[in-house]
């Protein structure tokens, strides 16, 4: 499997011809980046790397897998990685439509616990022989098309089988405190451009007000109005990247202050807009390496 990815990858991180399917293959240990990924996982088949979010500080390596079940703000960076040995990894986007599809094909479960909205598990070899029959297809891309589709789903069965199966539940249940709180994400999604309160997204949830915060704290590892500070950062850097002027952008994602939101804007991303910006246009902004 290493040598398969190592061979279709092109550069560090690659988007495949196979529907929600990446490839990440790093030589060498790479500063901390700062990303905002889709829920997924991530497989790890060489190296290690280390990801923070929110609070949690998490390190996964060698046959283990990252979730995510929820639109989630992180910094990771490679931690072992040689040019003979490189860390290889492979991401797939997970497909809400075909999880939720799939569970009711699965017997019921009774409850379910509480969980967060992110984790590490062991792969087990299951899951690794779905994965990697996946993979086999970018060898033979005629076939994309055709079987591309049913052999994600049994990734996706493999990992409603995996440690992470009660948060993919969760997230999936309509009852679920983890599904109500992927609609208030959301909900700040599509209104990036607007501070929401937290009384007004608790009310969304259906929660009280502290109720919702632990929930979305447990969730995302950090509280509402630090998910929507994030979030508002992460758009004010694609338009920053686009127009090269912080004062303008500031305003445009909700900032009345353009020095705080140059000093907020730093602190995320440890980097002035400017010079960020002017990094992008020299072609040597950050990787879009994510959670891969």
């Amino acid at each position: 499997m290493r040598d398969r990815v190592i061979a279709h990858v092109d550069g560090i991180h690659t988007e495949t011809p196979i529907p929600n399917l990446s490839l990440g293959v790093v030589r060498q240990p790479l500063i901390p980046e700062t990303a905002f990924c889709q829920p997924m996982v991530c497989v790890v088949l060489q190296g290690v790397k280390q990801v923070l979010v929110g609070g949690h500080l998490i390190r996964y390596g060698t046959a283990h897998s990252f979730a995510s079940a929820v639109e989630l703000p992180a910094t990771g960076c490679v931690l072992e990685a040689e040019t003979d040995k490189p860390y290889v990894a492979v991401g797939l986007t997970l497909d809400h439509a075909m999880l939720a599809n799939l569970v009711t094909e699965l017997p019921p479960v009774s409850t379910l616990p509480q969980t967060m909205g992110f984790g590490v598990a062991t792969v087990s070899q299951p899951l690794l022989e779905a994965l990697d029959s996946l993979l086999a297809l970018l060898d033979r891309p005629d076939d994309i098309a055709a079987l591309s589709k049913g052999r994600e789903r049994e990734v996706l069965y493999q990992l409603l089988r995996s440690p992470h199966a009660p948060m993919l539940r969760q997230a999936l249940s309509v009852d679920g405190q983890l599904a109500r709180i992927r609609e208030v994400i959301q909900r700040i999604r599509q209104q990036v451009d607007t501070s929401l309160s937290v009384s007004a997204l608790a009310e969304l949830a259906g929660m009280s007000v502290p109720s919702f915060h632990r929930h979305f704290k447990a969730a995302t590892g950090m509280s509402p109005l630090q998910y929507q500070k994030t979030l508002h950062l992460h758009a004010a850097r694609k338009l920053i990247v686009a127009s090269g002027d912080a004062a303008r952008t500031a305003y445009a994602v909700g900032y009345e202050s353009p020095s705080q939101f140059s000093r907020e804007y730093a602190r995320l991303f440890g980097i002035s807009p400017a010079r960020d910006a002017a990094r992008f246009r020299q072609g040597a902004g950050p990787t879009a390496f994510g959670l891969v």
